[in-house]
């Protein structure tokens, strides 16, 4: 059995935050540039440069990508071998408090969400999932969501009959409605399958997998491409000001589901779809 403290955990989790805010990960840059080149408005070839230049000035001068610093989400990759000495999430929530604090970060969460809406001042409590795996070590990745997109996201129970026509409907019903709203060009994530609340944790989940890296079933592969490819041709474009960039990419995640539904999440993010991760 390993053990680890929670002090390393808080101080993992206070890197992974600035970390996180501070630097666009390099396969959306590389995207960006893509499409850029590809992009057929002059308007939103502009737009995109601007995205570029704003995230190399943001890593240059280490400051956030977006003032929106979102909710912190955690993934844990927990080992069942690992013994963590301390409260587990009492170490994240203090990572969290501590990571936006030094990074200067925008605190933005209220502590009750219908009432009084009060501002808990250090950006916790975060948003937890935890994953028991085989193995002595804790992955932890953080993803900060900002709510701009995150208002875009949707879950709808489809029927079985529904099909791929259904999801591709669905997808494109709900970017439509977005329009300007979570900054274009957007990075969706798709949950397709099990329940209602295992779809939305796929759809999260999905925006964490490289937007160069396709479902390693064809079938899901090929229908991102299918997807992304419709998406764009909804001219929406960068920040919706038209263009055939309005997507950098669809990232699919599937589970097993009930013979009687076929429960779907999509799970919208800016350009900025922001996360780090790191081992312990």
């Amino acid at each position: 059995m390993r053990v680890i403290t929670a002090q390393m955990v808080t101080k993992a989790v206070a890197e992974l935050a600035i970390k996180a805010n501070y630097y666009l990960p390099e396969d959306v840059k590389t995207a960006l540039t893509h499409m850029h080149n590809q992009e057929q408005s002059p308007l939103g070839q502009e737009i995109i440069n601007q995205l570029i230049e704003n995230a190399a000035i943001a890593a240059q001068n280490d400051v956030p990508i977006c003032q929106d610093t979102g909710m912190a989400v955690i993934f844990l990759e927990l080992g069942q071998e690992v013994h963590i000495d301390g409260d587990l999430q009492t170490a994240i929530n203090n990572g969290v408090a501590t990571g936006y604090s030094e990074g200067y970060l925008r605190k933005s969460v209220v502590a009750e969400p219908l009432f009084n809406r009060k501002n808990t001042g250090n950006n916790t409590p975060a948003i937890i999932h935890t994953e028991i795996v085989p193995g002595d070590k804790l992955k932890i990745t953080l993803a900060p969501k900002g709510f701009g997109s995150e208002n875009m996201s949707a879950v709808k129970m489809l029927k079985p009959s529904d099909g791929v026509a259904g999801v591709k409907k669905f997808i494109l019903d709900t970017v439509l409605a977005a329009g300007a709203n979570p900054c274009p060009p957007i990075i969706v994530g798709m949950g397709i399958g099990g329940t209602m609340e295992k779809a939305a944790l796929l759809a999260k989940k999905a925006l964490l997998r490289p937007i160069d890296r396709h479902n390693a079933n064809p079938d899901y592969a090929k229908l991102e491409e299918e997807l992304l490819t419709l998406v764009n041709l909804t001219g929406v474009g960068p920040q919706g000001l038209g263009g055939t960039t309005t997507a950098l990419a669809v990232n699919i995640e599937y589970y097993p589901t009930h013979i009687a539904g076929l429960p779907v999440a999509i799970n919208v993010n800016c350009h900025a779809t922001r996360h780090a991760e790191t081992l312990i």
